[in-house]
């Protein structure tokens, strides 16, 4: 037995074996084996993901026992998962042409009436458990849980799931990589053999999230961008390249490709994976949270904190709670001038109000023709942002469609289908439709979607677009919060005069500042992409341009639309305006949106102006975007363009006029907007299937920066301890076999004291590294210049670094300030005000633990794993909170920390903790007294005392508690067993 399948004497995998003939799939026989359906052509089979006798020790066993596994139970697992206990069903798929596609588990086979009420999602996790069902990993229980989904959903039953494969994009990847060669040294010192840390399952990483807008409003932009992208991260590459040789089974896909989702849309997405002449549907977890936007393409995927993707890809299946489906009916169609991104806002606004956190939505119903797949990636991509696990959309006729588009070819196409089909996994819209069982449900009639954006500060705080003007109005008169700046009423016509290279110009409150269609929410839409294209050419044969000093930004998700932008003739009015291409990948939704000119930020700095930037992204939250644009708005393409023209997020479109033509005539909004027609004629005739093939031919090449870099062939990397990009983490200091159990916290200090809806972006902050930080500090301290900086996202290698980082937010509200806005707090024995860092470091040296207190959906946003890993090494011990968002919950369980939930009706406030307390959680000393979702006593040192519960949701969570976070629970699992 081993924890991983590990290939043995075969060759390197290539970074660029994927060809688009890997894509598709030959007619098969019966005794012939497919070709792989990954990339790595001269790389070993990948695992069958049947019973196989090397598979890795379960979950339930470390859980029973934390000590060597007996022979009794090696004995028990040698035999039993030799055989797959539903092979029974194991059934052949024919090709119409020939022989046959292969071989699959038979959903029909069952004669289980059961299935067909079942949603489609769920339907995947039953396939994956009856494929993976040895009866030690899965058994035939977990099976009919999923199977009884109608009568279990409700009751937070935990069962396993084995994801096909695992995404990675740099900014989350680079740590991913860093664990994985800090664990190779940990399994060295324990004894065992390195190499049994290695990839299971296919990894892709996809470079994009280092490109910054450096350059912009220029024709060199892209190469100018890319230039400073490898000089800043030259070394992260090397790293990241050495990874994609040391380790098996892994892609990297280099800077300069697109976005990480759109590539995975366009090209990486299987739909339905043949290895070994079985078929199954694909799955994916992946290292951002967006990585929710393949469900468009009704590939079932959602994003996990890095530590449990690390664990997915060393054969760990994954814990989780079997979720309730929302059903979201879709009808009618959208208006003529409504866009994706108008759908989208309010499809999430509608979901955030029902609630739909740790839950499955699946979309059906008559209107799903009207939504082109793109569309649908759209509505998927944003599921974080409504907070559900994943927003599904089942294969259907336009999923084959654009399978075709994005040159997939007919073979491979025609096995979809067939499979899928023949598998209860195909929605046929021509046939009669058998009612499926949700959990709940919602409709939309697409009719009533307007237009809007959302903001200033949220992503679900929609605004119709005939009510900007006033909701702007009354964000200035609000009291400071999501919807208010609180600036007063005689400051509020407050006009900053300053001089632009040379030329007088002003700025007032609401002025744009940044206009980026940027992010992988839709950059790669075609309608919406093309429609701001439109808008562009209107604007420009009036005569409109946009403000010099509005940094404007073209960042696409795809090369594929460079080539359909050219093709159509409308870049050129893109360029005239200012929206170049800046590069390729995500940009001013992470915050690489460079800097401001400098008499810009000076003018907003020195004037308390309350600038806004308008992006066609996804993340709107308050600090993320740019230091000094505190609105945000989120808004089409198309939107994007018509308001960097207007200049302002202060205009009412109907009644006001967006600018003057050139003969002088007022130029209002509808008169540079475009028809849906429009739209369509030029999406039908520049959207063309060779486009993807010739674009994703082309990354597998790489380009002349990545192909120079060089790297050491070795399987161990060797850690260079001066280098302040990539440095090796603490995790395994002092590690040994036996299980350390749960630790006590008592008399713990309160580090911090948050209301609602702290992000991780305030706990673990993207972005700029302020030259005042402690993280800036330790640069500088070792020969970094500020202006190599770079970002905290591009030095997410190195743990000195976020740590630094952690709680950095120059936006954090702590309660212990008394409305004292940044990243500090009170050391509680001395009273004195530090950074969060140095506070931390304080109570470490002195023995201390520490505690955050939290209001509800502690740690929304973006899956950051170093939202968890910062607070551990910061001391942190447990954080007590109303509510958690679902990946970062897990993410703390994952580093050791305990998540603990208030009561319902009872917060810090109620309770009348003020955070001075200190604090000791009565938990048990022996794992096997916890149960998930116990309740547990709190007792403060002044005399109170609550009752909270335990957030450990499954046995597989208290397992990595008891062994002091998932990644030691996985090296001693790997050990625990024998080859």
């Amino acid at each position: 037995m081993a924890g991983v399948l590990l290939a043995r004497s075969s060759p390197r995998i290539s970074s660029y074996s994927l060809s688009m003939s890997a894509r598709c799939l030959p007619s098969l026989s019966a005794s012939s084996p497919p070709p792989r359906p990954s990339r790595h052509a001269s790389s070993p089979p990948p695992a069958r993901h049947l019973a196989d006798p090397r598979s890795t020790i379960s979950h339930r066993a470390l859980v029973r026992s934390s000590s060597a596994v007996s022979d009794r139970f090696e004995s028990r697992f040698a035999t039993m998962a030799m055989r797959n206990s539903y092979d029974s069903i194991l059934a052949t798929l024919p090709n119409p042409g020939g022989g046959e596609f292969g071989k699959y588990y038979s959903l029909p086979a069952l004669s289980d009436a059961r299935i067909d009420r079942l949603p489609y999602s769920i339907r995947i996790l039953l396939e994956s458990a009856i494929r993976n069902c040895d009866e030690f990993q899965v058994t035939a229980k977990d099976v009919e849980k999923i199977l009884d989904w109608e009568n279990t959903s409700h009751k937070q039953v935990e069962i396993p799931f084995k994801p096909s494969r695992v995404l990675l994009q740099d900014f989350t990847g680079v740590p991913a990589v860093v664990d994985l060669a800090c664990m190779r040294d940990a399994m060295k010192q324990l004894g065992s053999d390195p190499n049994k840390i290695n990839p299971l399952v296919p990894v892709d990483l996809v470079i994009d999230h280092s490109v910054q807008v450096d350059v912009a409003r220029s024709e060199n932009a892209v190469r100018a961008n890319m230039e400073f992208e490898f000089q800043r991260n030259k070394e992260r590459f090397g790293f990241l390249k050495w990874g994609s040789h040391a380790f098996q089974n892994m892609l990297v896909v280099p800077p300069g490709s697109g976005i990480v989702h759109q590539v995975n849309l366009e090209y990486l997405g299987r739909v339905v994976f043949n290895t070994g002449g079985i078929l199954y549907p694909d799955s994916v977890v992946g290292t951002d949270s967006h990585t929710t936007m393949i469900d468009g393409l009704g590939v079932a995927g959602w994003g996990v904190g890095g530590i449990e993707a690390e664990a997915v890809m060393l054969g760990q299946p994954m814990s989780m709670v079997l979720p309730r489906v929302v059903g979201f009916k879709l009808t009618g169609k959208l208006r003529n001038g409504v866009t994706a991104t108008d759908l989208v806002l309010t499809v999430t606004q509608m979901l955030r109000k029902h609630g739909v956190v740790g839950k499955f939505v699946e979309f059906y119903g008559e209107g799903m023709s009207e939504l082109s797949l793109a569309d649908r990636a759209t509505i998927a991509n944003m599921s974080p942002e409504y907070g559900a696990t994943m927003g599904f959309f089942p294969v259907d006729h336009v999923t084959l469609q654009y399978l075709k588009l994005t040159g997939r070819c007919d073979a491979t196409v025609a096995m979809i289908e067939s499979y899928l089909r023949a598998n209860k996994m195909f929605v046929d819209y021509s046939q009669p439709q058998i009612d499926r069982v949700y959990s709940s449900y919602l409709e939309l009639n697409l009719e009533h979607v307007e237009p809007c954006a959302s903001g200033p500060k949220r992503p679900h705080d929609r605004v119709p677009l005939k009510e900007m003007k006033v909701d702007w109005q009354s964000c200035l008169d609000n009291k400071v919060g999501f919807k208010g700046f609180g600036v007063p009423k005689e400051s509020q016509n407050k006009i900053a005069e300053f001089s632009f290279h040379g030329s007088p110009a002003q700025i007032k409150h609401g002025d744009v500042v940044i206009a980026a269609i940027t992010s992988c929410t839709n950059t790669s839409n075609p309608s919406v992409m093309l429609g701001a294209a439109l808008v562009a050419k209107k604007a420009c044969e009036l005569g409109l341009e946009v403000k010099p000093w509005i940094k404007t930004s073209l960042a696409p998700g795809s090369g594929v639309v460079t080539k359909y932008l050219e093709k159509s003739g409308l870049q050129k009015y893109l360029n005239q305006l200012g929206f170049n291409i800046v590069g390729y990948g995500c940009t001013t939704c992470i915050g690489n949106s460079g800097d401001l000119d400098a008499s810009v930020s000076a003018a907003i700095a020195e004037n308390d102006i309350v600038a806004a930037a308008v992006l066609s992204g996804n993340r709107n939250f308050e600090g993320r975007v740019h230091p000094l644009t505190r609105a945000n708005y989120l808004a089409s393409p198309p939107l994007v363009v018509a308001y960097a023209l207007a200049g302002t997020v202060d205009i009412d479109f109907e009644k006001e006029p967006i600018g003057t033509s050139k003969d002088g005539k007022k130029v209002y909004f509808k008169d540079i907007w475009p028809s849906t027609e429009e739209i369509a004629e030029v999406v039908q005739s520049s959207v063309l299937p060779n486009m993807f093939k010739s674009t994703y031919e082309a990354i597998t090449k790489g380009n002349p920066m990545w192909n120079q870099l060089s790297v050491p062939s070795s399987t161990e990397y060797t850690w260079d301890h001066t280098s302040t990009y990539i440095h090796e983490p603490p995790y395994f200091k002092n590690m040994r076999m036996s299980p350390p159990g749960p630790h006590p916290v008592k008399d713990a200090y309160c580090l911090l004291n948050f209301g609602d809806s702290i992000t991780t972006d305030h706990i673990s902050p993207a972005g700029a590294i302020p030259k005042d930080s402690p993280a800036a500090k330790y640069l500088m301290e070792h020969g970094v210049d500020p202006k190599d900086f770079n970002s905290y996202g591009s030095r997410r290698g190195n743990d000195e670094v976020m740590t630094r980082g952690t709680f950095a937010n120059i936006r954090l509200v702590n309660k212990l300030l008394k409305g004292e806005v940044g990243p500090k707090t009170i050391h509680i024995p001395t009273g004195e005000k530090l950074s969060v860092f140095d506070a931390a470091m304080r109570y470490k040296s002195e023995g201390h633990d520490t505690i955050v207190l939290a209001g509800e959906e502690y740690g929304s946003g973006s899956s950051r794993d170093w939202a968890a890993k910062g607070p551990m090494l910061q001391g942190v011990k447990a954080v007590i909170a109303k509510s958690f968002e679902r990946i970062h919950r897990s993410n703390l369980v994952g580093m050791g920390i305990v998540p603990l939930c208030f009561k319902p009706g009872e917060d810090a406030e109620t309770l009348g903790l003020t955070g001075h307390e200190r604090y000791t959680m009565h938990l048990p000393s022996n794992v096997s007294d916890i149960k998930p979702g116990q309740d547990v006593t709190v007792t403060t040192d002044d005399g109170k005392s609550f009752t909270c519960t335990v957030r450990f949701d499954t046995e597989v969570e208290l397992a990595y508690y008891d062994h002091g976070g998932i990644l030691h629970y996985v090296i001693r699992s790997l050990i625990n067993t024998k080859n």
